[in-house]
């Protein structure tokens, strides 16, 4: 399982990492230790192994698994549920209402992921399993979910990365699970002793209004965590957020000025690459630190979603 995973956050709380991409610390799963176990995030179908021998190292069987919520349906996120959910007998889904149908029926999201993905799409994701509608429980904005005596979830609709994201309040740690709303944090760099988190504009249904929106939200409930699909969490909730919603400003105009430039995604992911290396730089971080290969996978990926976005706002 790697040497520190499964990881205990807190008193109730652990995370797993489900090794997406053939990554470490890149997509995780966050175990609830509660009356009715819950976890959040299943990760990619090829993650579905570390989730399970994760639960086995922290004590848990399959069949004590009760909820399994995604934050949203992307399929490094919740890709695996399928292939999970036919081990857990006695496990729901949660998801959000504009989700569901993709869950059941997961062609579009199989092809949206193809298209991005290309000739890696099989060895990152397959099987996509798709998922009875009797076995899903939705969820919409401001809906509740008991999974112990004391311990009430709370649904926030939040999109801006997708229109089929959710986040999760935890009363009990009063903490967020973002998956993928207010961005990403790299675990990578926590060694070196810098907080370092970007925005996470994937296409095709990237907002960054909405986006915004959910970072004012966050930033209002005076939190003491925030959990992350990518990855693992903070305890600076307020950092976390200003950093985000000042990338997210420079992603807006560095896109604005590569597509007045008539430039494409690429040109705009080298040019978002170069201003992370220096902000990195300026914190102590060397050029040839292995934490860029993962951030200029995930700026590859932000570039197309900001174009998409500004070819869209044009159309319109």
């Amino acid at each position: 399982m790697g040497n520190s995973y499964p990881k205990k956050l807190n008193e109730r709380i652990y995370l797993i990492d489900g090794f997406d991409m053939g990554e470490t610390e890149r997509t995780g799963t966050y175990v609830i230790d509660e009356e009715y176990l819950t976890i959040v995030e299943t990760g990619p179908s090829p993650s579905v192994k570390y989730v399970k021998s994760g639960l086995e190292a922290l004590g848990f069987s399959l069949d004590q698994l009760k909820y399994i919520i995604v934050t949203h349906i992307h399929l490094d996120h919740a890709g695996g549920a399928g292939l999970l959910l036919e081990e857990c007998p006695n496990a729901q889904v949660v998801v959000h209402p504009k989700g569901a149908r993709h869950l059941a029926e997961p062609e579009r999201l199989r092809a949206g992921a193809k298209a991005v993905y290309g000739t890696k799409f099989e060895e990152f994701f397959d099987p996509i399993i798709p998922i009875p509608t009797e076995r899903m429980i939705i969820k919409n904005d401001g809906d509740l979910l008991k999974i112990g005596e004391t311990c009430i979830l709370k649904f926030f609709d939040t999109p801006g990365h997708a229109n089929h994201h959710f986040s999760i309040y935890d009363p009990i740690s009063n903490g967020v699970f973002t998956g993928d709303t207010v961005g990403v944090r790299y675990e990578q760099l926590a060694a070196d002793g810098v907080n370092f988190f970007l925005p996470s504009t994937s296409p095709n249904q990237f907002n960054p209004a909405a986006m915004q929106k959910a970072i004012v939200l966050f930033a209002s409930m005076d939190l003491q965590y925030i959990y992350y699909g990518h990855f693992g969490m903070t305890d600076t909730p307020e950092e976390a957020l200003s950093q985000v919603s000042m990338w997210l400003n420079i992603f807006i105009s560095e896109a604005e000025a590569v597509f007045s430039e008539e430039k494409g995604h690429e040109e705009l992911a080298t040019r978002l690459g170069k201003l992370v290396k220096e902000h990195l730089r300026n914190q102590g971080i060397p050029e040839n630190h292995h934490v860029f290969r993962l951030i200029q996978l995930d700026l590859a990926v932000s570039a197309m979603g900001l174009m998409d976005y500004l070819i869209k706002r044009e159309q319109e």
